[in-house]
């Protein structure tokens, strides 16, 4: 790994003014295992102002002592570089914000008051030497992969509740285990993550769902007890059996969906609603055993799916976007019994642009259930009728003229010789698009109007003909991409 040259001369500039200078935290994890840091930030003993008469081109609008340097590169990850003033933090009363930050004197004292010790490191750099100031053992834990706080875990999470839901993040992003007395402490203080902001909760729990290792992620927020409070209604499921379609329970069948979604690395809306698609069938079971019933659960699971994004605070599209694909996902399709006005009518419920996430939360729950059926048949010939009848139809409407053109040119009634005429046209647009212009349209309309009535109806049928023809070879196209019959 190599250290951008954008961050070795913000480093220079304040060692050239007399300050001390580290890259920290994260970016440093991520440099010693060899993975490209998202962002580069630098710990100083300059105080903010001193920081910004060193770099003019800079801003400082925060209580934190960081001042955001601007460098002017293409490199969009480092056209911002924070540099923050070795600090301490006091007291937390409300679990969220310390109620004081206060300066500190050397990079050690900064590096305490970070959460976990993978992340309490600083590298310096001396010319073509790096240092690695590792107060807290963190090399040891990144080596032997655990996650374990700096200090006491329950002052550290007393401190920040939030560091309970980024020690789960850091385990599932990872790959790492959370150390023994860390997870003890988390699932004492669990509760406190009802002191945590909704938006603070949703960007830590996006980054769990949207890593690889998704499933075991949320099923480790369940195991310590902070799922409860962030989406409640998921547990609910835990230990509710299913019917002969399923071996998993409600709530293992949602993990295993999304764990197949993860796998595949589907978009952030597929892999919720892959999550949340079954939310609602613990409350709407009917019976036990492998005859139980979950009727409507797509439509109840759909208002759940709702008000849970909405007290997450996701956008509104996304909160649209999953409640239709948790609304949807049971759809009904057979080759020989659906038809194509029945796929239209779910592609103006769902929305054209979402058929392909439709059919992705569709397989997620097929995998999911644990006993999915093999239908690659049934699957094809559903995406060749949505992609059938997504095709703009062949009709005098593609046209850029109209029968009121047509009227206006030969100065004519209405009757059959305009639609003649416009089927003619289309012919000749079919066999040369270039034709569609208004001007050349209205040329052709001027030689067509010139024909006698059975000449022009010969013409107009055989470009109906054509039309047809075209279809059909459009269809068969269509067919062969999709290997249907």
């Amino acid at each position: 790994m190599i250290i951008p040259k954008e961050v070795k001369n913000i480093i220079d500039k304040l060692k050239k003014e007399g300050f001390e200078a580290f890259i920290v935290g994260g970016c440093v994890r991520d440099f010693l295992i060899g993975k490209e840091p998202e962002d580069w930030d630098i710990a100083t003993n300059a105080k903010p102002e001193e920081i910004q008469k060193v770099f003019p081109n800079s801003f400082y609008e925060n209580n934190f002592l960081t001042v955001t340097v601007l460098t002017k590169t293409k490199n969009l990850k480092l056209q911002e570089i924070e540099i923050t003033t070795y600090r301490l933090e006091a007291k937390y009363s409300d679990k969220r914000h310390p109620d004081e930050v206060k300066f500190a004197k050397t990079i050690k004292d900064d590096l305490s008051r970070r959460d976990f010790t993978i992340n309490a490191l600083a590298l310096g750099i001396k010319g073509a030497k790096k240092e690695i100031i590792d107060p807290f053992f963190g090399q040891k834990d990144l080596k032997n992969k655990i996650i374990k706080t700096v200090g006491n875990p329950e002052e550290r999470f007393s401190e920040d509740a939030l560091r309970m839901m980024r020690a789960v993040r850091f385990a599932t992003t990872l790959g790492f285990q959370i150390e023994e007395n860390t997870a003890k402490a988390i699932k004492k203080n669990s509760i406190w993550l009802k002191a945590i902001s909704q938006e603070r909760i949703r960007d830590e729990f996006l980054k769990i769902i949207m890593a690889d290792n998704a499933a075991n992620g949320v099923e480790l927020l369940r195991e310590l007890g902070l799922l409860k409070y962030i989406v409640p209604e998921l547990e609910e499921g835990y230990g509710v059996g299913q019917n002969k379609h399923h071996i998993y329970d409600c709530y293992w069948h949602s993990i295993k969906a999304l764990e197949y979604s993860a796998k595949k690395k589907l978009n952030m809306q597929v892999r919720l609603a892959s999550l949340l698609h079954d939310v609602a069938k613990p409350r709407v079971k009917a019976g036990d055993g492998k005859d139980s019933t979950f009727y409507n659960h797509e439509v109840v699971g759909a208002k759940m799916t709702f008000e849970i994004l909405n007290r997450l605070k996701f956008s509104k599209k996304d909160v649209e976007k999953v409640t239709k694909l948790v609304r949807y996902h049971l759809f009904y399709y057979n080759v020989d019994e659906v038809g194509e006005s029945s796929v239209r009518r779910l592609m103006r419920n769902v929305g054209k642009d979402s058929m392909e996430e439709l059919l992705q939360v569709r397989h997620a729950d097929r995998i999911g259930s644990g006993v999915p059926k093999a239908e690659p048949y049934k699957l094809r010939h559903l995406k060749y009728i949505i992609d059938k009848v997504s095709q703009d139809p062949l009709s005098v409407k593609m046209l850029k003229v109209s029968g009121n053109d047509v009227i206006n040119v030969l100065k004519i009634e209405p009757g059959p010789r305009v639609g003649q005429i416009l089927d003619v046209l289309l012919g000749y647009v079919l066999d040369d698009p270039k034709k569609n212009e208004k001007e050349i349209l209205e040329e052709e309309i001027e030689e067509l109007g010139k024909l006698e009535d059975k000449k022009l109806k010969s013409l107009a049928e055989k470009s109906k003909e054509d039309k047809v023809e075209i279809e059909n070879k459009t269809d068969q196209m269509t067919k062969k991409k999709y290997w249907v019959k």
